[in-house]
């Protein structure tokens, strides 16, 4: 059982530090045609996320393969309930990075308009469909008795679930803005920080009629937080933060609110974890049929030897992403190079 908590903890802190770094170039995606208003501005734009973005994707390829290796059954349950949606995502991804790399391949400003409307679309759709897969699993998604998804596509997109997808779009659009707030100078920096507080205060408006409709819809959740403290600690943080972001904001102090912005990230889906916890893959059908950390975990041996290889990844990975940020700290310039 220690193993597959560790896997556990292991798997959800890889899918917040995704959505931390990956979160604020989405969201800079997003606001791309709206903080943006000039070639000038977007390539400013792109060259403040042009050191990160494909680095920050990594975090959900290691996401995906620690689910994989550790979870199996949850991974193939999963991956092929949301296929459509999961295809409609890398779509979205792809998009993004053929926008990025193409848009000045040709010196025509129609040519940059259409690869920036392409980039923004793609990032809208990434971030709002991200969203829509926790709402299914907030909720619980058909698994008959073998584990198998047994709903459709088109039930992915029930009311509560699109709620959801709409809050990671205003969350991952609040930390763009907020990200821009520390790259972006003058103009663009003052309409970056108008948008902020208007994804600001969408999240807490939105996390509140969540939370509230949640009730009904993923009361299972509520019920599992009954007598536990580590959840409603990751919730105390989460709302600490929130005003941690709202004071910095007030005072123009951008890096601190990034830093605000990301811990509310990171303790509203460790509230999530630690309240689900050890289920995985909940079933709407049966909470007998939920698929969890320990009914479809690999063998003791598979998760020992991959923990050894985590134990000497992972700090790589943390190395490099600390060392990419240090080297291009400071504000988005234009380079020949660039965007």
């Amino acid at each position: 059982m220690i193993l597959q908590t560790i896997w556990y903890v292991l798997v959800i802190v890889l899918l917040i530090g995704y959505a931390i770094l990956d979160g604020f170039d989405l969201g800079v995606g997003v606001l791309h045609l709206r903080v943006a208003r000039t070639d000038t501005e977007r390539r400013l734009s792109l060259n403040a996320i042009g050191p990160f973005w494909d680095g920050n994707e990594v975090w959900l390829l290691t996401g995906g393969g620690a689910l994989f290796a550790a979870f199996p059954p949850v991974y193939a349950t999963v991956f092929s309930g949301f296929y459509l949606a999961m295809i409609l995502v890398l779509f979205a991804l792809i998009m993004r990075a053929i926008s990025m790399e193409f848009r000045s391949k040709v010196e025509s400003p129609r040519w940059r308009f259409f690869w920036d409307k392409l980039f923004s679309l793609g990032s809208f759709l990434a971030a709002l469909l991200f969203g829509v897969a926790v709402g299914n699993l907030m909720r619980g998604i058909p698994l008959d008795a073998s584990g198998e998804f047994t709903g459709s596509f088109f039930g992915l997109l029930n009311p509560f679930s699109l709620l959801m997808g709409v809050l990671s779009l205003a969350m991952f659009t609040m930390q763009g803005a907020v990200f821009l707030l520390v790259k972006a100078e003058d103009e663009m920096r003052s309409r970056a920080k108008a948008w902020a507080w208007k994804a600001f205060y969408a999240f807490v408006v939105l996390h509140v009629v969540g939370v509230v409709w949640s009730f009904a819809e993923a009361r299972w959740l509520f019920d599992r937080f009954e007598g536990m403290h580590l959840p409603w600690l990751f919730v105390c943080l989460f709302w600490a933060s929130v005003v941690a972001l709202w004071f910095f904001l007030k005072k123009d102090r951008a890096l601190p609110a990034f830093a605000a912005s990301s811990a509310a990230i990171a303790t509203q889906i460790a509230a999530l974890a630690a309240g689900a916890f050890p289920v995985l893959a909940p079933s709407r059908t049966s909470t007998d049929f939920s698929l969890t950390a320990f009914n479809a975990s690999s063998s003791e041996l598979t998760l020992k030897t991959m923990l050894i290889l985590a134990l000497i990844g992972v700090p790589l990975v943390l190395g490099y992403t600390i060392w990419i940020y240090w080297i291009y700290r400071g504000k988005s310039r234009l380079e020949p190079e660039g965007y």
